[in-house]
């Protein structure tokens, strides 16, 4: 038998009916998977069932397409890792982050059984003091904590609510085209989590210019997603109703320090998983077939740092 969580019967008909998941295939299709792993010559990837039937599911249980993602998922990983991977994990600013709440996954799913409830808090940091870059790491070490553990976000998929209050120029300028780039193809082509909708509030009036020049950057989905508010955002409320925002907005769904202190904990349980992570990748030199061609792929370079901000 898989070791696999039992879904409770809300999301196992999601599962079921969204997902294409066939329980009495369930072992069948994660030991395709497990196969096709064994016989690639680059890959080292994990095994362990929970952590492919993560992509089965993201996947609409496409062998293929799973198959593709984790790939992606580790060739990404293993070529830009100032990104995608945690590092040291005793680096003290990754827990300085966290305790910050730069990004806080809302205890409870949108209409208590729906998609995971993202709050990401854009401009809470000091772009003095951290980079784009750490807030990526810690973002994707939390991304891998839900892929492990978090069934509503895996089966459901997640809705982002960006909170621009405090963005600064200083924090616009970490981003250049080719980081825009990389996180797009990894969010879309890697992850087996699936983002539903992203809004933005408290947006300041500037973003709306800088959006239009980053679309070119997002993916058709990505852009289609999204929802721009200004500061009188009482319209989200349509798609995420007040209740499900934590105390500090208004809402009923937590307090920003239990979130933060439960992800603190969190952070600390997986410090030994995410060292062990550091073994798994993939060696191109060892691909079969035709390398990847990164420089066609992510070679847009440049910064938004020239761009006249006001």
């Amino acid at each position: 038998m898989a070791k696999v969580r039992p879904l409770p019967p809300n999301l196992q008909k999601v599962a079921i009916e969204e997902l294409n998941e066939d329980p009495k295939r369930l072992e069948a299709d994660i030991e395709s998977l497990k196969t096709w792993i064994k016989q690639q010559p680059h890959l080292n990837a994990r095994t362990d069932d929970q952590f492919l039937l993560a992509f089965l599911r993201g996947c609409k249980f496409s062998l293929e397409k799973a198959k593709s993602k984790i790939d992606k998922y580790y060739t990404l990983r293993s070529k830009f890792p100032e990104f995608f991977t945690l590092g040291d994990v005793n680096d003290p600013k990754y827990q300085e982050i966290v305790r910050l709440g730069v990004g806080l996954v809302l205890p409870k799913p949108l209409n208590e059984d729906g998609p995971r409830i993202m709050l990401i808090r854009n401009g809470i940091y000091d772009p003095k003091k951290y980079t784009l870059l750490d807030i990526m790491r810690v973002a994707q070490a939390c991304n891998d904590i839900l892929m492990w553990e978090d069934d509503y976000a895996i089966v459901n998929g997640f809705i982002h609510i960006g909170d621009l209050s405090g963005w600064t120029k200083e924090h616009f300028y970490q981003f250049n085209p080719s980081h825009m780039k990389k996180i797009t193809v990894y969010s879309e082509e890697a992850m087996p989590l699936r983002p539903k909708a992203s809004l933005m509030i408290n947006v300041p009036s500037v973003f709306e210019s800088i959006f239009n020049m980053l679309k070119p950057m997002m993916s058709e989905k990505q852009v289609n997603r999204m929802t721009i508010y200004a500061s009188n955002y009482e319209q989200m409320y349509e798609k995420v109703p007040l209740k499900y925002l934590p105390k500090e907005y208004g809402g009923e769904n937590g307090s920003i320090p239990e979130i933060i202190a439960e992800w603190e904990k969190k952070f600390n349980d997986y410090k030994e998983y995410f060292t062990e992570d550091a073994k798994y990748g993939t060696l191109e030199h060892l691909r079969p077939g035709k390398p990847i061609d990164f420089e066609n792929l992510f070679g847009m370079e440049g910064s938004f740092r020239k761009l006249n901000v006001d």
